[in-house]
């Protein structure tokens, strides 16, 4: 059974409770976190704590925690759910104000942190690979706010994976306002050709990934060309391999996108030496 610690208080699923004059459930005003834990520990914490002060600076959201309590709270919160293999969400809303969206309303921030698991796809989805679909949604325009910021306000991907839902496929490839490949609904994107990794760059509009990041530093340590650069729907369909990374999905192989199959179909080497090294990296 999940845990969940909300403003200070240690709550079951069924007592967890926030204010439906929550701007954070009002407007998406707040940001959050999702990490994953690897017996007993997690994955880059100090990675993703780093992420979300972040976020929540960039929209000017005071975190009421300082950054070495919120980590105590959630290796706490680890200990008390026993979690062997699990994920976490951290989530900081503005807080409770009225129904217009002044933040000034809003007096504190509200702080929970779900202790639970997670699985995207079933097993079998990771060993037969993704069949994807092209949104026609894009993501939002990174000058309206900036994708680096994780906030609460999916709706663009919710929307996108819809659509993918609607057309029987697994996942979704969204693209930007200018026809350039982004990332998934919730994942980042990576391809393979002649043992070349391409991948999106940060400035393309997209989140950058903790799981990208870690992926980047494990694929160049190895020894490959890792290049991070703008790409079409041409590269990803004449791709030899193709995958996606994320905390959540972890990585999972593409097998085909808007009815071209990757490849022969199956998952690629350079794909497989990736993933495996990748869930070394996370027991390490």
């Amino acid at each position: 059974m999940a845990t969940i610690w909300l403003d200070g208080q240690w709550l079951g699923p069924e007592e967890a409770r926030i204010s439906v004059f929550d701007h954070g459930l009002l407007y998406g005003d707040g940001v959050f976190e999702g990490m994953r834990v690897y017996g007993g520990r997690v994955f880059r914490l100090q990675e993703h704590l780093e992420r979300l002060y972040d976020s929540a600076q960039a929209i000017r959201l005071e975190i009421p925690l300082p950054r070495p309590e919120m980590e105590q709270v959630t290796l706490e919160g680890i200990r008390r759910a026993g979690l062997g293999d699990g994920y976490l969400r951290h989530v900081v809303t503005r807080g409770v104000g009225d129904l217009g969206f002044d933040p000034r309303k809003c007096s504190k921030a509200t702080t929970f942190i779900i202790f639970d698991t997670i699985r995207l796809w079933p097993q079998e989805f990771y060993e037969r690979g993704l069949r994807v679909v092209t949104a026609s949604t894009p993501i939002p325009h990174r000058e309206s706010l900036s994708p680096r910021v994780k906030s609460l306000n999916y709706l663009p991907h919710i929307l996108a994976k819809l659509e993918g839902i609607e057309a029987g496929a697994d996942e979704v490839l969204m693209l930007d306002s200018a026809g350039s490949v982004a990332e998934g609904s919730g994942q980042n994107l990576f391809i393979v050709k002649h043992r070349v990794i391409r991948t999106p760059p940060a400035h393309a509009g997209i989140l950058r990934g903790v799981t990208r990041d870690a992926i980047i530093e494990i694929a160049r340590d190895a020894g490959y060309d890792v290049r991070e650069e703008m790409l079409n729907r041409y590269d990803v369909y004449t791709a030899h391999e193709a995958f996606f990374s994320g905390t959540a999905a972890e990585v999972v192989y593409i097998r085909q996108v808007d009815g071209r199959v990757i490849g022969d179909g199956a998952i690629g080497p350079v794909t497989r030496d990736m993933a495996e090294r990748f869930q070394r990296l996370t027991r390490a």
